[in-house]
């Protein structure tokens, strides 16, 4: 009955709703992404594809450090704030130190030390010094040592001498001191706010859209500078296909902030003229040395020792060299490719490095003590940098080396995860907000009970420290109540949804953002309870004062509506339905323009109410248009190509072209795999799509495979009761009967059918369902009388719950109708036969998919009668329009063709009939 997943992003939060029976129809649907934010980014606690906090060293030793930290800033020791011509050393802004050189080459005037080598030019340096003269935000995005933070040093220093330079000393200080650092620079006439590794002040929630602006629009030449590597602007920007909310909001939450700067990329490798300018400067010895491996590194990456650092960690692995300390520091990548995104507590890696041991050989490798571990992972190398840097007086917590990770990363693939036994280690190590960073990042994988356990913590610390009322702990709720019900804990989910809405009202107001997306989330869960008129009512409330508060064309309010379109789907008003996401198209094509993204989402929306109507033609072209868009710009891979994608395959299956479906469900699959991993739940989606495809194709041995592969995985992942895992097995147990193991078949829907009774009760669309097949199974075992039991509870309880003229409830009686014809009560069968071609006519048209089968039942129920004149022109009318609308070899117009073909035999016109068969 759902028709997918449909996310609403309203006032900076999110709705989830995500329908199971979109999985057992095989459709996939975009998540809605108009809205300011998502659930998680309204704080923007943190970020799902986080592998680490940038490595920084402030300093070689205390004495040397010019700066101190006061209210949050690097500042004189006289607590002034500097201006830029003062800051004569880029190490404690984040610049990588070299290896000191071996003699005084420095040139008269040069600002960097010997810990710093000349600045060799880049190409980019032209641009960058135009954009810091004309003021605004500014970003330089590139891979791990790339040069980005000296760049910006030397041409912060050329063109903005005079400015103040505000560095926040810590990036997890939080989103007050932010504010305060806010105040502060919009009093400077001319002020610099310095942001070394971006990623991280967006996952802390430090700095918003809001705060860019409020900087940008007061008196004065004001520049944010900032810089970004390349991983995580891809893991912040790109998103899994079919994400739910907390991943979509990330996704919004980085683009409200990205979208106001002006991007810069700077490569790691040096271009030819680069490394002509860097020859240059050849008289510096380290310099000189990296144009030697030039070819291999960049010359930046080179001068922060990033390849000896590798070398070393490879290296160690060796028996006997320091297997024990490269387990330390192996311990510290995989925490940072969990999320844990503070300093790294040394008893967490002791805790955990057994293990990476262990699976590099253990005892054979004849490991060192660990205090000898210690002081080699952490020892300076090339005077620069260590795999593991202390950053407390007292050595209790260090930082791993950035560029590692990132090639920890490349190596294993993104599909390489953190063991699962890693996670709930972490976990007791983790503050708050670490715990929400791993939360998300087990969610972003589909570790929905990594995730559940850890929004868990997460939620009982912000009520410790910070109240059951505050924001944070709301927002925290609100992200355990999504996983809870991607669990399929329901109830759960829902009871959480509600109390955090008691709150926003009581605290808020009726119309505050944060309150409607409370009751936006609640709709959400409504529908999957299969509650559609509460869930529609929600909608309704919440459009309503979107419409009146914000208008027609606000993003907020066109989100509300899509989500109110969704709702009518489910509840079989099509039209209703078809209208309102008409609606939202026009405006999107009219304010953002065809190619936007919403633009596109909007009009894939459509196309699957279109496949609903029975308009496959037109379901088809709006899905190819789409899909052909997606791929120009965001390339074949992108998480929404794929869905488009797999919204053409499906497509497809509804016009009966088997075959093509199955090519684009395998590359589909393929690059899901690739990309995401075989346990991904996107990849068990597609490879159930597939397995469909082939179950069609008449091939029920491989889609047996199929589907019992994506079972397994389900079970061991997610459990037995959850709501993918009782669909694969429903899915499994109609291929059983597909294959005439029609026992097995029956015993797999019985016990699906138990739990979904006990779990989401007797009217919950899913139950129904689950009644349904096995009723079915009964009349192919023969047991007539049982499945007319079984399908009279199920009409009965669908007339009340959704109405007569519902799609479902059809359905329903049609298959009654079937039953009873079977039972040989041949007259009552024509009479539902006929109720319900009546209907089907009136409410979907004479064309409609549903409309061609009722008329064939009642034409096959017509020959049963000894009415074959009326079952021939019954027969010949739907064959006709068939053929006319779905072609000559769509398996709907040979079944018709059979159809006719046997009625002519039984009257005798063998020779016609021949022709057909």
């Amino acid at each position: 009955m759902g028709r997918g997943r449909i996310a609403a992003v309203l006032g900076g939060l999110a709705l989830v709703a995500a329908a199971p029976a979109a999985l057992a129809a095989f459709k996939v649907t975009d998540p809605w992404m108009l809205g300011a934010a998502a659930l998680v980014a309204a704080l923007a606690l943190v970020a799902a594809g986080l592998w680490q906090e940038r490595f920084k060293r402030l300093g070689q030793r205390r004495d040397e450090q010019r700066f101190k930290v006061a209210d949050g800033l690097l500042t004189f020791r006289s607590g002034r704030v500097p201006k830029v011509r003062q800051v004569r050393d880029p190490l404690p802004l984040g610049v990588h130190p070299s290896a000191p050189a071996q003699a005084a080459g420095a040139e008269p005037g040069q600002v960097v030390g010997n810990r710093v080598p000349a600045y060799v030019p880049r190409d980019i340096d032209g641009e960058l010094h135009e954009q810091l003269a004309a003021g605004g935000f500014v970003l330089l995005v590139g891979d791990s040592t790339a040069g980005k933070t000296r760049a910006a040093f030397e041409a912060m220093r050329a063109q903005l001498s005079d400015h103040q330079v505000f560095v926040p000393a810590d990036k997890n200080a939080g989103k007050d001191v932010m504010a305060a650092l806010t105040e502060r620079i919009g009093q400077a006439r001319k002020a610099v706010l310095w942001l070394d590794d971006l990623e991280h002040f967006l996952r802390s929630g430090t700095l918003t859209s809001v705060q860019i602006a409020r900087i940008l629009g007061g008196r004065g030449h004001k520049v944010i500078l900032a810089t970004l590597r390349s991983a995580e602007e891809d893991q912040l920007t790109h998103l899994p296909p079919d994400s739910d909310a907390i991943q979509r909001g990330l996704g919004d939450q980085a683009a409200h902030v990205l979208e106001q700067a002006h991007r810069i990329r700077l490569k790691r490798i040096f271009s030819p003229a680069e490394l002509e300018r860097a020859h240059v400067q050849a008289a510096d010895e380290r310099i000189a040395d990296a144009l030697d491996y030039a070819g291999k590194y960049g010359i930046a990456e080179y001068l922060a020792a990033g390849p000896h650092l590798q070398d070393a960690y490879d290296n160690a692995w060796a028996v006997g060299r320091n297997p024990r300390g490269a387990a330390l520091v192996a311990a510290a990548i995989d925490c940072r490719r969990a999320g844990h995104l503070s300093p790294l507590p040394k008893v967490l890696l002791e805790e955990l490095h057994q293990g990476y041991l262990d699976e590099h050989g253990g005892k054979r490798l004849r490991p060192e003590p660990l205090e000898q571990a210690w002081q080699w992972a952490t020892r300076q190398r090339r005077s620069t940098a260590a795999l593991l840097q202390s950053v407390d007086d007292d050595g209790a917590r260090v930082e791993v080396f950035d560029y590692l990770v990132d090639r920890h990363q490349q190596r294993v693939g993104p599909t390489a995860y953190v063991p699962d036994r890693v996670i709930p280690i972490i976990l007791r190590h983790a503050g708050t907000t670490d715990a929400e960073v791993v939360a998300l990042q087990m969610y972003a994988q589909g570790r929905y009970s990594l995730a559940a356990e850890a929004f868990q913590q997460a939620v009982q610390a912000r009520r410790d420290s910070d109240g059951e009322e505050h924001p944070s702990t709301l927002i925290s709720r609100g992200n355990l109540a999504s996983v809870l019900g991607d669990l399929g804990r329901l109830e759960e989910a829902e009871a959480e949804h509600r109390a955090v809405l008691e709150v926003r009202r009581r605290v808020l107001g009726e119309e505050h953002p944060s309150t409607l997306t409370s009751r936006n989330n609640l709709a959400g869960v409504l529908g999957d309870l299969g509650r559609l008129e509460e869930a529609e009512a929600e909608h309704q409330a919440v459009l309503g004062i979107c419409h009146r508060v914000l208008g027609e064309e606000h993003p907020d309010t066109l989100t509300s509506r899509n989500n109110l379109a969704g709702v009518l789907g489910d509840l079989g008003r099509l039209e209703e339905a078809e209208a309102e996401h008409r609606a939202v198209l026009g405006i999107c094509r009219r304010v953002l323009g065809e190619e936007h993204p919403s633009t596109l989402t909007s009009r894939n929306n459509l196309a699957l109410m279109l496949g609903d109507l029975g308009r496959l033609e037109e379901a088809e072209a709006e899905h190819r248009a789409v899909l052909e868009v997606r791929r120009r710009v965001l390339g074949e891979e992108h998480p929404s190509t794929l869905t488009s994608w797999l919204n053409l395959a499906a497509a497809l299956v509804g016009l009966g072209r088997l075959k093509e479906a199955e090519a684009e469900h395998r590359a589909v699959l393929g690059i899901c795999r690739r990309v995401l991993g075989e346990e991904h739940p996107d990849t068990l989606i597609s490879r159930g799509n597939l397995a469909a495809v082939l179950g069609d194709l008449g091939r029920l041995e491989e889609a047996e495979v199929e589907h019992r592969a994506v079972l397994e995985v389900r079970r061991r992942v997610l459990g037995e009761e959850h709501p993918s895992t009782l669909i694969s097995r429903g899915n499994l147990a109609s291929m059983l009967g597909g294959l005439g193991r029609l026992e097995e078949a029956e015993a797999e829907h019985r016990a699906v059918l138990e739990v979904r009774r006990r779990v989401l009760g007797e009217e919950h669309p899913s139950t129904l369902i689950s009644r349904g097949n096995l009723a079915s199974i009964l009349v192919g075992l023969g047991r007539l009388e049982e499945a007319e039991v079984e399908h009279r509870a199920v009409l009965g309880i669908c007339r009340r719950v959704l109405g007569e003229e519902h799609p479902d409830t059809l359905i329903r009686r049609g298959n009654l109708a079937g039953v009873l014809g079977g039972l040989g009560r041949l007259e009552e069968a024509e009479v539902e036969h006929r109720a319900v071609l009546g209907i089907c006519r009136r409410v979907l048209g004479e064309e409609h998919p549903s409309t061609l089968t009722s008329r064939g039942n009642l034409a096959s129920m017509l020959v049963g009668l000894g009415r074959l004149e009326e079952a021939e022109a019954e027969h010949r009318a739907v064959l006709e329009v068939r053929r006319r609308v779905l072609g000559e070899e769509h398996p709907s117009t040979l079944t018709s063709r059979n159809n006719l073909a046997g009625v002519l035999g039984d009257l005798g016109q063998l020779e016609e009939a021949q022709t057909l068969e």
